[in-house]
């Protein structure tokens, strides 16, 4: 094989050669290097781009078994994040959380992993039959925002679940929360358990002298990071990084096999091989340009009345051992609006579109594809926002609301979630559904934290609790009857 330097990218060299080579196709897909698309889809994206939909041939080499370009370009990818071994996926992050909940846990293991964890995290679970060991994550009330778990609730967990397979830590959160990860890794490795990192939202850390650790560097054993998000690759493209030792790469390879298509899209796994490039070339910069904007932004925020978007004074509070200020969080409860009010009216009156709302807040992601012009542009319309779409009155606390409401404990876990998904269930009214067994997730913003996931049972103190926080006006995410008239029970 060839050898390479981290300003070459062999994926997307093979797959123009194998264009210029002007080979007559008589496979897969069935336009035909783009001679056979619609020319409404064609005229958008360009023959030159469809001609580089291409598919398994020994040219190109094979995501599932890689010996030629595509082996190369992880090769780089794990040279370049200090990983031994490195993976496409190119279905999402969602992939790579599954492949590595299903590398360390099988039917009936135990797996240590926050409450407030991505469906992804669940669905791993499910799809393992595992059984999950839930931590709370700190949560800060202000905000209405989970935070993440301290170093002290792994070991009480590890304490109490010495035959866990594995801790899985969010880090950072989505709203740029990163805990004491290092610290973390230190108290599993004692007990020879793996970390496993859903690192969704640190594809760029390892870049930015201002960041948090990312994963591998903290010492974790395998992380899943959407190199989509805040870097340059296509929508659905992500990698998979671990470290050898307490990771079986065997396995981990089997079940990235098992997750992943046969037939997965070449363009997706170039752009994968040159955001990795551009990364290694000009990450350092792109990323620090980008941590400025965010941080001018962030305090041109905090200068508009009504408006306040956390920072770095947050560290030190519980959950909060660092932080990622590309992640802007605007808290617009003071105008009277909630998160989803607040996103309407920036996107249908200001043309701008978050990343994403919940009660009191309105998230936005500053990345390397921004400049001067979008930072200001953002900064206008938030100030334009406040100046004309105040509303009397504010948004109840979520101080208020909890300290009428007391958080009940843990629930009694009854089934894994996979024999509760997989079980006879039906639906019944919720006010009656005490001592069922749930059959499905039920959550509220703020804080994030699922009041119940499936296969645990349902306690009078949970429904009148669920009633209390939706009387509050909270907002109710992951049952099918959004209502809460009635819930999925296990028969």
């Amino acid at each position: 094989m060839p050898v390479y330097s981290q300003k070459d990218t062999p994926l997307l060299a093979a797959m123009r050669k194998y264009v210029t080579d002007e080979t007559m196709p008589y496979h897969t897909p069935g336009h035909k290097l783009g001679k056979g698309m619609h020319p409404r889809l064609e005229s958008l994206l360009g023959r030159d781009t469809l001609a580089l939909d291409l598919a398994l041939m020994p040219d190109l080499d094979d995501l599932h078994e890689p010996h030629g370009p595509i082996k190369a370009a992880q090769d780089l990818a794990a040279e370049l994040y200090g990983a031994d071994h490195s993976f496409f996926v190119v279905n999402g992050t969602t992939g790579g959380i599954y492949a590595m909940i299903l590398t360390i846990a099988g039917p009936g293991d135990k797996i240590i992993v926050p409450r407030n964890a991505h469906r992804s995290i669940i669905g791993g679970i499910i799809l393992s039959g595992a059984v999950p060991v839930f931590m709370n994550p700190e949560v800060d009330l202000d905000l209405g925002l989970t935070m993440g778990v301290t170093p002290g609730t792994v070991e009480e967990a590890i304490r109490q679940h010495p035959d866990a397979k594995g801790v899985l830590v969010i880090n950072p959160t989505y709203y740029g929360v990163a805990t004491d990860l290092k610290q973390i890794v230190e108290i599993a490795h004692s007990r020879n358990m793996p970390v496993v990192v859903d690192e969704a939202h640190g594809p760029h850390l390892h870049f930015g002298a201002q960041l948090p650790l990312q994963a591998l560097d903290a010492g974790a054993d395998i992380c899943a990071q959407s190199t989509h998000k805040i870097i340059g690759a296509m929508t659905q493209c992500s990698m998979v990084h671990c470290r050898e030792g307490r990771i079986n790469v065997p396995r981990l390879k089997a079940m990235l096999q098992l997750v992943q298509s046969t037939s997965p899209n070449y363009i997706l796994m170039a752009s994968l091989d040159v955001a990795r490039m551009q990364m290694a070339t000009e990450g350092c910069r792109l990323i620090n340009r980008a941590v400025e904007l965010a941080e001018w932004v962030r305090a041109e925020i905090n200068q508009i009345p009504g408006l306040y978007c956390f920072g770095r004074e947050k560290i030190g509070n519980p959950g909060v051992f660092d932080f990622d200020p590309t992640k802007v969080t605007v808290t617009v409860k003071d105008l009277g609006l909630n998160g989803a009010e607040a996103e309407r009216i920036l996107r249908y009156k200001f043309n701008i579109q978050a990343e994403l709302s919940d009660m009191y807040n309105v998230l936005f992601l500053i990345t390397l594809g921004d400049g001067e012009r979008e930072a200001r542009t953002l900064v206008e319309a938030l100030r334009g926002m406040a100046a004309n779409h105040t509303r009397e009155g504010t948004l109840p606390a979520a101080t208020d609301i909890y300290s009428t409401v007391s958080y009940p404990i843990m629930p009694e876990q009854v089934f894994s979630p996979r024999q509760a998904l997989f079980g006879h269930t039906r639906k019944i009214p919720f006010r009656e559904s005490a001592g069922k067994i749930c059959a499905e997730i039920i959550t509220f913003y703020p804080p994030g934290i699922p009041i119940l996931c499936p296969g645990e049972r349902i306690s009078q103190d949970m429904i009148e609790h669920c009633l209390s926080l939706q009387a509050a006006g909270l907002h109710i995410s992951g049952p099918e009857d959004y209502t809460m008239e009635t819930v999925k029970v296990v028969e």
